[in-house]
């Protein structure tokens, strides 16, 4: 009957579900039988969609855990917990896990194996023990102790202990050993205001101080900080050192022609002329004045440099800027430069945040050679809407000293963008703004050339995408003959108004600045054929005041 009313396939597939569902639960009650952790994973491996799934797992987990607490160890319960993380025996095994880990630490008796318990379990039940046990151990290994961070979070933790003066007195000592440049004595004096080493940490920071106005030739000024200073008798060798750099005053001021024509005053304007036209209304006259102070060693070019840096609008004044100030910081002694960056880092870490305060942040952190400092920095003041080309020019060329050839590339394309940009938003000229715009349009075009310099310089490396840059290049390409066309416009309307005004490329101060290094070497060279009385202090005045690194470099032969 039952064949008759049902059609054959039909009951083919009752058949053949009635014998699948009997073999599962045929596969389950054979596990169960057994019931061993071999035949619950053969189980669950061979049938993943079975409806005792389930209850085969809490099965598998109960027989694991209780192998994993048989065994008693910390690979058991770690393996279990991977395993197994949200079983109903979970909780216990990481209970066991972190009972055993703690018993461990203690044995071990050290703050370390302590520390890192309390890493592994912040909020375990042993967690407060463990803290006692480590603020007892690290109280009686101060003295070995020389972590900064460590030692201020015992002597923080342990307030009315009778030995937290014993680890602030470890701290002031690490800290101060630590101290080994103005970076660092600035920074104790700001952690310690009651350290044991005050007093030579300012006199190590008054020393530099003095030295830097030294070597910029400011005799009174440093006679008037040394003269209210307390300090100045912990100040090393001073009447030696000011007693040199008075001779090198009264040097530079020599009426000897022989003599005058090794020293870089020779061929270089006064500072006050030089940062007077850091205030002339053309353009050009600001990037060529922050140019040449760059041939000053002295710490009196610094901020004038950082002002043009923050405030000037033309790119080549800021591309100089920073150029100059770069230039100014390597030729000063090493301590000097690098405590007149860190007392601007520290001024500018008390200030309201901005974007050209980041960018000034970023250029004295790469100016002083801390780029990775640096970058973060420089990302801080990016603004996407308004890119800085001189930001964009340091990528490039940060980016070509780290070998990083694409990625110089593809900054190099942002700042042609960036310059086609300017050329084609900058008005068609009339002869009262010749001269401004045609400025403007000459950063333009040298910002467009750099750029394609840059891209033309990655093809010829292995890099990453090489199709990528012929695009590139081409849109350099377009950049450099827009701006170049603008800027041609722009400056013939400027010489019909006035024949002897400069054109963009006018290198005067360029070639004043090479041509006097090359007098200074001839003259140099010439002293030491016949060498005056005053030879042996000329030398060490070049080596200390020159901008030119091989002209010191040749007067420490």
């Amino acid at each position: 009957m039952f064949e008759t009313l049902v059609p054959a396939r039909v009951r083919l597939i009752i058949v053949v579900v009635l014998t699948t569902v009997g073999c599962r639960d045929s596969a389950y009650r054979a596990a169960a039988k057994g019931d061993t952790i071999t035949e619950w994973k053969a189980f669950i491996a061979q049938h993943p969609t079975d409806e005792n799934l389930d209850a085969a797992k809490a099965r598998l987990a109960e027989l694991e855990f209780a192998e994993a607490r048989k065994a008693h160890t910390l690979i058991a319960y770690k393996r279990f917990l991977e395993h197994h993380p949200d079983s109903g025996q979970a909780r216990a095994a990481a209970a066991l896990l972190e009972a055993l880990r703690f018993n461990a630490a203690k044995e071990k008796g050290t703050a370390q194996a302590l520390r890192q318990f309390v890493r592994e379990h912040p909020e375990g039940a042993h967690r407060d023990e463990a803290d006692g046990l480590l603020k007892a151990l690290e109280l009686r290994e101060v003295a070995t102790l020389d972590e900064p961070a460590t030692l201020a979070r015992i002597a923080a933790q342990n307030p009315e202990d009778p030995r937290a003066a014993e680890v602030s007195s470890r701290l002031d000592e690490v800290a101060w050993g630590r101290a080994t440049a103005p970076a660092g004595w600035l920074s104790y004096l700001a952690d310690f205001p009651a350290g044991a080493h005050r007093d030579e940490a300012r006199a190590r920071v008054l020393s530099v101080q003095l030295e830097g106005l030294l070597v910029s030739g400011l005799i009174e000024d440093a006679e008037a900080l040394a003269k209210k200073s307390p300090l100045l008798t912990s100040v090393s060798d001073w009447p030696q050192r000011l007693m040199a750099a008075k001779a090198m005053n009264a040097l530079e001021a020599t009426k000897d022609d022989r003599l005058r024509k090794a020293l870089p005053g020779w061929t270089r304007r006064a500072m006050a002329d030089v940062l007077k036209s850091l205030l002339a209304p053309d353009p050009m006259d600001r990037w060529q004045a922050a140019e040449e102070l760059g041939q000053f060693v002295s710490v009196r070019a610094i901020d004038p440099l950082i002002e043009q840096l923050r405030m000037a609008r033309n790119a080549n004044i800021r591309q100089a800027a920073f150029s100059s100030l770069r230039q100014v910081l390597r030729a000063l002694p090493r301590q000097v430069a690098e405590y007149e960056v860190a007392v601007r880092l520290d001024a500018l870490s008390k200030t309201a945040s901005d974007a050209q305060l980041f960018l000034t942040r970023a250029v004295l952190l790469d100016v002083s050679g801390q780029l990775d400092k640096a970058a973060l920095e420089y990302q801080r003041a990016w603004d996407p809407q308004n890119p800085d080309p001189m930001v964009l020019r340091r990528w490039m060329a940060i980016r070509e000293e780290r070998r990083q050839f694409f990625a110089g590339a593809v900054t190099a394309r942002q700042l042609a963008v960036w310059a086609k940009d300017a050329a084609a938003q900058t008005d068609v000229p009339t002869p009262p703004t010749a001269v401004p715009t045609a400025r403007e349009l000459c950063a333009a075009s040298q910002n467009a050339t750099a750029a394609l310099e840059t891209i033309r310089a990655a093809k010829q490396q292995r890099v990453e995408f090489p199709d990528d840059l012929e695009g590139f290049e081409v849109r350099a390409l377009e950049a450099v003959k827009l701006a170049q066309a603008r800027l041609r416009d722009a400056e013939l309307v400027m010489l019909e108004a006035d024949g002897r005004a400069r054109v963009c490329g006018t290198i005067d101060v360029t070639e004043r600045v090479v041509a006097g290094e090359t007098e200074r070497l001839a003259s140099l060279e010439a002293l030491r054929a016949r060498p005056p009385k005053e030879l042996t202090l000329l030398l060490q005045l070049i080596r200390l005041r020159d901008p030119s690194e091989r002209v010191r470099a040749a007067a420490t032969r």
